[in-house]
């Protein structure tokens, strides 16, 4: 999916985005399986296990996408989270070197990730989970901080949260009828 056209959303105090279908027919997506756990289902004759599968597919493009599978057999459970993530893909704008536009906190769950804009040369400062997910997005340099839950499931949600809401400078001058000299200065 793809941000479209952002829209302030006055009550909430941020803003909304609208999603469009990416097509990912001319895309090389990598994957990256973030975790892998072992679930059980209590029922009348024992117990069923299956497994969870978190998975995180980019382009190292600026597209990126984290996916849930799951399955009795791994190999099975990481395919389904491969499609699962597929289905997910966000666009992320990047800045002239390869980071993020401006500072922003990420919210998913009671997971929190603060995503802040790095001069050339940083590379990726980040956690685990926030870490497969920046570097499949094709984010070169990047600090963030994990705060609240260290649920991977929860982080890496909140990461693609925070990358999807960021808003380049064209489209704020878009959405302020200025121009892009005027927003940054």
């Amino acid at each position: 999916m793809q941000l479209e056209k952002p829209v302030w959303n006055s009550r909430k105090g941020r803003i909304n985005m609208k999603r469009t279908i990416i097509d990912t027919a001319n895309m090389e997506l990598t994957e990256k399986v973030v975790s892998i756990k072992r679930v059980t289902k209590v029922v009348k004759g024992g117990r069923n296990m299956r497994f969870a599968a978190l998975v995180v597919v980019g382009d190292g493009n600026g597209h990126v996408g984290a996916g849930l599978g799951k399955a009795t057999e791994i190999p099975e459970a990481i395919r389904k989270g491969k499609e699962d993530a597929i289905k997910n893909l966000v666009e992320v704008s990047l800045d002239e070197n390869n980071s993020v536009t401006h500072d922003h906190l990420g919210k998913f769950g009671s997971a929190t990730v603060l995503l802040k804009k790095a001069p050339e040369g940083t590379g990726i400062i980040a956690g685990g989970p926030a870490r497969s997910v920046c570097e499949l997005a094709g984010i070169k340099n990047i600090r963030t901080k994990s705060l609240g839950s260290n649920n991977k499931q929860n982080v890496v949600l909140a990461t693609i949260t925070g990358l999807s809401e960021l808003v380049s400078p064209e489209q704020v001058a878009k959405m302020r009828g200025k121009s892009v000299e005027e927003i940054l200065g």
